[in-house]
């Protein structure tokens, strides 16, 4: 695990806490949604929240969930309520939801498709889930997602785990998040866990997913940064760098505002 010795820990922190504050006072609104998945992405997200003294409520969404990924959530609010007095927890298991969905829709003859349009499908009906407990306690949702993923590989669900109102940790590469997490005393089972995103009802993880460690896909980005080609590398780095390329071009769609298309005055 890298670490970063310029890293200011604490002044980040509270810019994150300050910034979280002023948002929702300038939005008039009453706290925080944050979904719990048992990830340190989620576990920091909450954390910043939670400090900034508007109430914040952690949802759990399992979908035939991994009871690792269960266990960690758990274990990750408890420490959250036990240590801030605003922070209160709700489960929603939307696994009967999503067996009922299954039921409404037609399947494919292609296995892949169907196995990633499930998983997304996952992703959005938690978003649907925040939203709602947003709506009925006049929140936030707050989205966990990092700059990795959310301004490098795009390794999210568009309209699902892309769906928030705000994201207070996406420009803190997952490196930072770390090390954040850790200064902030995140529990030792959610620093240490492989990071997957648990919409495939098994164990993969993200690096089975993408190919490359986050380690190495943050290495990518800042030598794409400095203008760097394939051409300037060989072996593992070369491999890395043109995945990262690969999912930086495919994913643009979910990383640039939604084309309009704009008619000619002349038109109308």
């Amino acid at each position: 695990m890298p670490t970063n010795s310029s890293f200011k820990a604490e002044a980040i922190n509270k810019h994150i806490v300050n910034w979280l504050r002023t948002y929702a006072e300038n939005a008039k609104v009453k706290g925080f949604v944050v979904g719990i998945s048992g990830g340190i992405d989620s576990a920091l997200t909450s954390t910043l929240c939670a400090q900034t003294g508007f109430p914040t409520l952690c949802v759990e969404m399992p979908i035939h969930q991994a009871e690792s990924h269960v266990s960690r959530g758990r274990e990750h609010i408890k420490y959250l309520c036990g240590k801030f007095d605003n922070v209160s927890s709700v489960e929603a298991d939307l696994t009967p939801v999503f067996e009922g969905f299954k039921k409404q829709v037609p399947e494919t003859e292609n296995p892949h498709l169907l196995a990633l349009t499930l998983a997304n499908t996952r992703a959005r009906l938690r978003m649907t889930t925040l939203y709602y407990f947003a709506g009925i306690h006049s929140a936030l949702v707050a989205g966990t997602g990092n700059k990795v993923e959310d301004f490098g590989v795009g390794f999210f669900t568009k309209y699902g785990d892309g769906g928030v109102d705000l994201s207070p940790i996406a420009d803190l590469m997952k490196s930072e998040v770390r090390e954040l997490a850790k200064y902030l005393g995140i529990t030792n089972t959610i620093l240490t866990a492989k990071p997957t995103d648990g919409l495939f009802g098994d164990d993969r993880s993200d690096e089975d997913q993408l190919g490359a460690s986050y380690d190495e896909l943050e290495w990518a980005m800042l030598e794409l940064e400095k203008g760097k080609t394939h051409n300037d590398f060989s072996g593992r780095e070369k491999e890395v760098f043109e995945i990262y390329k690969r999912l930086n071009i495919i994913n643009q769609h979910k990383m640039n505002p939604i084309p309009v298309c704009e008619i000619p005055m002349n038109l109308k």
